[in-house]
C-alpha cells in the first residue's frame, strides 16, 4: 500500500465503519484503494455492505467494492466484436436501448399512465390518446416494417395464420399497423383501466419483451448483412418506401420522440440523442422536405411551384440551418424534388434549433410556434415549415 499511515490491520478494521458510511474522506479513500488488492478484505466488504444493505435497503445504492476491478478486467479482456453494428443502425441500437432503460426504471401502475400522441395531419395537429403500452404497441408494429424486409416475423402474425385459411399479405400502412396491433393487444386506455392489475403486469410485461426482442433481432440481422440489405427497400404504404439504412434512422427518430412522450407523462427526464445520431436523423428530415413540399402541392395544401424543372436542374433554394449539437446546413429544392439546391438558387433563409425542428417533424411542434428565424421569401419559409410538419404521421 502507498496510503502513507494505512496499513491492512488499520484498513480492516475500518471495514465496518466504512459500509455505514461512517469514515471521512480519506479514510474511504484507503479503504476503496486497498479493496483493489487485498482479497479478503474485499470479500469482507462485501459482506458487511450487504448486512448494511439489509438493515436499511433505501441506502444500498452504493457500488459493489469489487465492481472497479471486475470491469477494469472486462474492459482489458474485451475485444472488437465479430459483427460491428453497421453506422446506420448505431442510433436506433441506442435510442432503443435508452427506452428500453427507461421502462425498466417505471412502475407496474404507470404502464397504464396516459399518454398523448400527437401528429401533424397535413392542416393541424391531430392527437390520440393511449397507454404507455400502447405506445410501445406501437413501436412494436411500426418497427415490424423494416423487420419484415429483413425476413423476420411480422409481430402482428406472431401465431400465424389461423388454421385452414391463407396467409394474408402484410399490412404495411403505419397507421393501420397500429391501429391492428391495438386491438390485439388491448392496448387503448379505456380497456387497460378495466384490466385487473395482475392482467396489467402480464400485458405490460409481453408488449415490452416483445418490443425489446424485435429490437435485438433487427439489429442483430442488420450487423450481420450490413452490406447486402442497407439499400433493400422498406415499405411504408402505398408509394412510400425507405432504403433500410433510412428507414432505421427514421426508427430511431421515432422511439426518442415517443420515448420523450412516455418520459413527459410519467414525469421523467430525458435528453436528447448523442449529436451524431441527432445529426443523422435531421439529415434524412431535411432530404425529406422537397419530396414532402410537393405532396403538399399534390393535395392543394401548398402553392405550385415557380416553373416546371427537369432532374438535376438548378432551381430555387431555400438555405436550412440547424443550430446546436447534430446541426448544420442543407439546401432545401422547393420547385421540384428531382432539382439540384445549392447557394446559387437560395431565395430564403430558414435558422432552426436542433431539438426544435426535430419536434416539429415530429408533429410536437406546430410549425407557427416554431422559434424560428428567416429572411427573404417569407411564402417559401412557411411552405418548408409546414413540409416538415407533415413528415410526420401516428
Amino acid at each position: 500500500m502507498s496510503m502513507g499511515p494505512y496499513d491492512h490491520p488499520l484498513l480492516k478494521s475500518l471495514l465496518g465503519a466504512w459500509a455505514l458510511a461512517a469514515c471521512s474522506p480519506e479514510e474511504s479513500a484507503a479503504v476503496e484503494a486497498h479493496l483493489t488488492d487485498c482479497g479478503e478484505c474485499a470479500e469482507e466488504a462485501v459482506r458487511l455492505r450487504r448486512a448494511v444493505t439489509m438493515l436499511h435497503p433505501q441506502d444500498g445504492l452504493d457500488l459493489d467494492p469489487g465492481l472497479r476491478v471486475r470491469v477494469l478486467d472486462f474492459a482489458r479482456a474485451r475485444r472488437r466484436p465479430l459483427l460491428p453494428v453497421p453506422g446506420w443502425a448505431t442510433a436506433y441500437d441506442a435510442e432503443t436501448a435508452r427506452l428500453d432503460a427507461l421502462l425498466a426504471d417505471m412502475g407496474e401502475a404507470e404502464w397504464a399512465a396516459p399518454v398523448a400522441l400527437t401528429w401533424f395531419d397535413g392542416t393541424a395537429t391531430a392527437r390520440r390518446e393511449t397507454s404507455v403500452a400502447g405506445v410501445i404497441g406501437h413501436l412494436l408494429a411500426v418497427d415490424g416494417l423494416p423487420a419484415l424486409a429483413l425476413g423476420l416475423p411480422d409481430p402482428l402474425r406472431r401465431g400465424g395464420a389461423p388454421p385452414g385459411r391463407a396467409p394474408q399479405p402484410p399490412i404495411t400502412s403505419p397507421d393501420a399497423r397500429t391501429e391492428a396491433i391495438w386491438r390485439e393487444a388491448g392496448s387503448d386506455p379505456a380497456l387497460q383501466r378495466r384490466l385487473s392489475p395482475e392482467l396489467r403486469r402480464s400485458h405490460a410485461g409481453t408488449m415490452r419483451g416483445v418490443w425489446r426482442e424485435q429490437t435485438y433481432e433487427l439489429v442483430r440481422h442488420a450487423s450481420f448483412a450490413a452490406k447486402q440489405v442497407a439499400d433493400h427497400p422498406v415499405p411504408y404504404g402505398p408509394g412510400l418506401s425507405l432504403p433500410m439504412r433510412e428507414a432505421f434512422t427514421d426508427r430511431a427518430f421515432e422511439t426518442w420522440m415517443h420515448a420523450w412522450d412516455i418520459a413527459e407523462a410519467i414525469d421523467y427526464p430525458y435528453t436528447a440523442p448523442e449529436p451524431h445520431h441527432l445529426h443523422r436523423m435531421i439529415d434524412l428530415a431535411a432530404r425529406l422536405l422537397p419530396p414532402a413540399l410537393a405532396e403538399r402541392r399534390r393535395r392543394g395544401l401548398a402553392d405550385p411551384p415557380a416553373g416546371l424543372l427537369a432532374a438535376g436542374e438548378e432551381g430555387r433554394s431555400l438555405r436550412l440551418e440547424v443550430e446546436g449539437p447534430g446541426g448544420g446546413q442543407w439546401f432545401v429544392a422547393l420547385d421540384s424534388p428531382g432539382a439540384s439546391a445549392s447557394a446559387k438558387g437560395e431565395v430564403a433563409h430558414l435558422a432552426l434549433e436542433g431539438v426544435e425542428f426535430c419536434r416539429i417533424a415530429a408533429g410536437h411542434l406546430a410549425p407557427e410556434e416554431a422559434a424560428a428565424g428567416s429572411d427573404s421569401d417569407a411564402r417559401a419559409v412557411t411552405e418548408v415549415l409546414y413540409a416538415a410538419a407533415s413528415l410526420s404521421r401516428l
